[in-house]
């Protein structure tokens, strides 16, 4: 994997050019032995191998640039880019005009600059946590990849770009788990903001009550320098904070339950390894959580939003459509206002009842995911589809719902099969959360 912030250095230090390492990239995406195929929608070598020459060009002339000029990242494809079609992992948009311009997060990144090198694959529409995508293939897992399990979605593309060395980091979205869900499969992090952080203009929607601009990449550093200049910020490295006397809470209700024994022992562990360090972690009763299927057992905001947006296209489109997620989408016909508003009231409430009820904690602690990544072998009955996806959907859709930020964080032991452990703030918690991730990283690999 490439980290970020080692790759910028790197380049700053002219230890590599941006050519040199783009033409790696590139090479390993070309290999037909790998995942580069299934990854990406859409690649850009010859722009992006132009603004690696141009980039280290004018570093050798001395001039003044971005830290992270030169750094090739990759983007979801939800986001605009200029002159080209956003397909959002579907072919239904395949007959839409190209982008005028890029999503204003974009414009960011290669301000900053970023090399976009290639719009990755995802769950067509980003309609569920596994990222199976009949169109455009699946990107496999890199964990035992001879066993072909899942990557985790919608993002996961933008897992397997990072996880197989073809970008030092990647833009996704988080709807209910996007991008913590592959990064806990796929041993990432995984970081989803509070929603109102980064814009989303130019990003195609799925639910916009819930959506929200993320990152992956290999530390929280990566994730934290990203989310900065998709934010419009000036980046500020997350300081670690003394683990003696934070205090984290464990949810009792829902969020424990169905862990598989890898999960089950890798959580553990995490957890007795952070009391070792000084950490205190209490159990607490949050039994709002367990109103959440009910809350949202006619599809919640999720089914509503996206039939809103894709009525008339189902209607002209639909055998175009994968099955698995239309079948979400038509959910959303039988939701009415009424419904709808008593989401709002329900979201509201609970969100102000988790948040009284986490005063005085650090941060929420909990398994991303309560299982580890399934074979696709093991996901062809529609039942078997049906339960995997709410499980993988069911913790981390918690920080959507209350609209939170959260971010995933790799637990396993060396070796062993990825396990994601999440931390969870309330909104406009970011920077708090960020230090206490990179302090939990940090207890974890020591």
């Amino acid at each position: 994997m490439l980290s970020l912030e080692a790759t910028a250095q790197a380049l700053n230090l002219h230890g590599v050019t941006s050519e040199a390492l783009l033409g790696q990239c590139f090479a390993r995406i070309r290999d037909e032995r790998g995942e580069g195929g299934r990854t990406f929608v859409r690649l850009f070598e010859d722009e992006s191998m132009a603004a690696a020459i141009a980039v280290d060009k004018a570093r050798q002339q001395g001039v003044a640039l971005s830290p992270y000029a030169g750094v090739p990242i990759t983007v979801k494809d939800v986001f605009d880019l200029t002159g080209s079609v956003t397909t959002a992992g579907s072919t239904v948009l395949q007959r839409a005009a190209p982008a005028g311009q890029d999503a204003l997060a974009v414009q960011r990144l290669r301000q900053a600059g970023f090399i976009i090198i290639g719009a990755t694959n995802m769950t067509e529409f980003a309609y569920s946590g596994l990222g199976i995508n009949p169109h455009y293939g699946t990107p496999l897992n890199p964990f035992e990849r001879g066993r072909r399990r899942i990557p985790g979605g919608s993002s996961s593309g933008a897992v397997v770009a990072v996880s197989d060395g073809f970008a030092a980091g990647s833009i996704g979205t988080d709807t209910g788990g996007s991008c913590r869900i592959p990064a806990a499969l796929c041993g990432l992090v995984g970081f989803k903001p509070t929603a109102a952080r980064i814009p989303r203009a130019g990003v195609y929607p799925l639910a916009p009550s819930l959506d929200s601009v993320g990152t992956l990449g290999a530390s929280v550093t990566t994730c934290a320098i990203l989310d900065a200049v998709l934010a419009g910020d000036v980046y500020r490295e997350p300081k670690p904070l003394p683990l003696r006397g934070l205090h984290l809470a464990v949810p009792q209700q829902l969020v424990l339950n169905d862990m598989d024994i890898h999960v089950s022992e890798a959580f553990q562990a995490a957890l007795e390894r952070l009391r070792k360090l000084g950490v205190q972690v209490t159990d607490l009763q949050l039994s709002e959580l367990e109103q959440l299927p009910s809350i949202n057992s006619k599809g919640g905001f999720a089914a509503f939003e996206s039939y809103a947006q894709h009525r008339e296209a189902l209607a002209e489109y639909s055998s175009s459509y994968d099955p698995r997620v239309s079948a979400r989408m038509l959910q959303g016909q039988s939701q009415s206002e009424t419904d709808y508003i008593e989401l709002l009231r329900a979201r509201s409430a609970m969100t102000a009842s988790v948040e009284r009820k986490s005063q005085g904690f650090d941060a929420l602690v909990m398994p991303t995911v309560p299982i580890i990544a399934p074979s696709l072998a093991s996901l062809g009955d529609e039942q078997a589809y049906h339960q995997a996806n709410l499980l993988m959907l069911r913790n981390p859709s918690i920080a959507n719902f209350l609209d939170g930020c959260a971010i995933s964080l790799p637990c396993h032991g060396l070796g062993a099969a990825p396990v994601g452990l999440t931390l969870m703030g309330a909104g406009g918690g970011d920077a708090a959360l960020l230090s206490i991730a990179r302090s939990v990283e940090l207890g974890l690999a020591a």
